[in-house]
């Protein structure tokens, strides 16, 4: 902090530590018997002892119970696969509004799907995940009557197409995890003049494909316990057991 000089180990260059009157040199203000000061030390001939006591100590802090294991309990990737979706469906052309008439000559077809609306169902079998989902999309068509050029209407369609896909994952259990990002689009396609039964059993081409290509990545995970050494346990030693029985699932309505 400061250099204290030879003559007295107690005065540094900023002054000292103890009043003048505890060094026999007459009264000091800054230490009177009304300062609200106590002396520094016993070696300033103080009363009060516990001024130098300065062993402070921050309040305790209470802390977790303490673990009883050193083993941790972790996600193991079983695997990571990037995958494709198609979703499509055959639309006649009584299902717009307005109804397109039969023979109608198809000028454009707009598909526009709603990302943030998908619906899906992600399951797994013994070495597969199997995916079930909606997609909600409007749909948009400008035609021309049938034996006519002009004029060129408009009839829309607000539905949902189906997807599914079953993606193979050798290892994979029923009781492992999936992580599935939000699903992309990579590509709309549509085909006016697909054949399509009508309501009396004929069979005419008065319908309209849509299809959408869709992708994300799947991750399979599986929860472990690793020991200090790197030893890998599963936490369900039997998760991969085969039935007797195929696995069945009634998933939820969208």
């Amino acid at each position: 902090m400061g250099n204290f000089s030879k003559q007295n180990p107690m005065h540094s260059n900023w002054g000292s530590a103890c009043s003048d009157s505890d060094w026999g040199m007459g009264n000091d203000s800054r230490f009177g018997h009304d300062s609200k000061f106590k002396k520094s030390c016993n070696v300033c001939k103080s009363q009060d002892a516990s001024a130098c006591n300065c062993n402070f100590r921050a309040p305790a802090r209470q802390l977790a119970a303490p673990l009883n294991s050193d083993c941790v309990l972790v996600n193991s990737v079983v695997g990571s696969k990037a995958v494709q979706k198609v979703a499509e469906t055959t639309l006649p052309f009584t299902a717009f509004a307005p109804v397109i008439p039969a023979g109608s000559t198809i000028r454009t077809v707009s598909v526009v799907p709603n990302l943030a609306g998908i619906t899906r169902n992600t399951t797994i079998i013994r070495d597969k995940v199997v995916n079930i989902g909606l997609i909600p999309v409007t749909v948009t068509v400008t035609f021309t009557a049938p034996g006519t050029t002009t004029p060129v209407l408009t009839a829309t369609l607000a539905t949902s197409l189906p997807f599914q896909e079953h993606t193979d994952f050798p290892g994979a259990c029923p009781e492992d995890m999936v992580v599935e990002p939000p699903l992309t689009i990579e590509g709309i396609f549509a085909q006016p003049g697909v054949p399509v039964i009508g309501p009396t059993g004929l069979v005419t081409a008065n319908a309209i494909l849509v299809k959408i290509v869709l992708r994300t990545t799947i991750t399979v995970t599986r929860q472990v316990i690793v020991d200090p050494n790197g030893g890998i346990c599963d936490v369900n030693e039997r998760r991969c057991e085969t039935t007797t029985t195929p696995t069945t699932n009634t998933l939820p309505a969208p």
